[in-house]
């Protein structure tokens, strides 16, 4: 049997190509990459309706109930660059920004670096660092991606927003007039433990969600939480991991009392609930026995 492959966009016809029953969306991507080598098959996509959902590649010809003559709607997504690459460069260029002003204010602030440094200016280096450092890690070591890829423009976009919010912050904290936090090393010290406590929360449940992905697979289950105490938010929400993140920033946005920090924090924040919503939406549509008490990212609100 053959099946019409049409430009979502225009209706125009591509090709027709010949598939059986159990022919995937993958096979067709490869089937369509042997005659159009600009689209690679993460650069393509396939929907049975021009502004419906994206097949997944494991939906077969026969589950979609497609017949002889029948179509699909292919979207180029454009070309498109791997998410640990992405990663790496979205927080490498953080690491380096922010420890650029801390170790070399001279460049920055001129005559003013020569003041003395408060000692809460190293802890939020030592802060930073430690953070952005352990996301490159566990790009590296820990993340299992369910995608291989995704648009290369994303690396612009999502480099802009983590490097000015590097240099922003950066600027303020290190800068030789710097005012400490109002309630000394009581709110330095508070903030530090919360920010601590949050990145060990936040690094267990990307381990525990690693743990439950086999290396090189897309399965999906539900997460409950293991013998780590730290993965018992997800009692309560279904992406803890941005529970932690948030929580780590506003730590470190208490102990620096600094207000770029602050919104940073509350735009990563917002980004990150918008997230958690779509996360959480998806949970319960694909698991039916998905628990009903969970929220978002917030327990209890959202």
């Amino acid at each position: 049997m053959e099946i019409q492959i049409l430009h979502a966009r225009s209706g125009k016809t591509l090709t027709n190509l010949p598939v059986s029953k159990s022919s995937t969306i993958l096979d067709i991507k490869k089937q369509y990459y042997k005659s159009n080598a600009k689209y690679y098959p993460d650069r393509q996509a396939y929907r049975t309706d021009p502004k419906g959902k994206s097949l997944k590649d494991e939906e077969t010809i026969g589950n979609l109930n497609l017949k002889n003559g029948d179509a699909l709607y292919f979207k180029d997504l454009g070309p498109q660059v791997g998410w640990a690459t992405v990663f790496l460069t979205e927080y490498a260029g953080p690491l380096v920004i922010y420890l650029m002003f801390y170790a070399r204010p001279a460049l920055i602030y001129g005559e003013l670096a020569g003041s003395p440094r408060a000692n809460v200016v190293n802890i939020a280096a030592g802060c930073w660092s430690f953070h952005y450092g352990k996301r490159l890690l566990e790009t590296v070591f820990v993340h299992r991606f369910s995608h291989a890829t995704m648009p290369i423009m994303n690396i612009f976009r999502n480099s802009a927003y983590y490097w000015g919010f590097a240099a922003l912050v950066a600027y303020f904290v290190n800068h030789p007039l710097y005012t400490t936090p109002s309630y000394g090393d009581l709110q330095v010290y508070g903030g530090l433990a919360l920010f601590v406590l949050a990145e060990l929360g936040n690094f267990s449940i990307h381990l525990h969600f690693s743990r439950m992905r086999p290396k090189g697979s897309k399965v999906r289950k539900i997460p409950y939480p293991c013998g780590n105490p730290f993965t018992a938010l997800f009692n309560f929400v279904s992406c803890p991991n941005y529970t932690y993140e948030a929580l780590a920033w506003i730590g470190f946005s208490v102990m620096t009392q600094c207000l770029p920090a602050a919104m940073f924090t509350i735009c990563g924040f917002y980004q990150m609930t918008v997230w958690a919503i779509g996360k959480h939406k998806n949970y319960k549509k694909e698991f039916p026995n998905y628990p009903r008490g969970r929220k978002s990212i917030i327990p209890f609100l959202i």
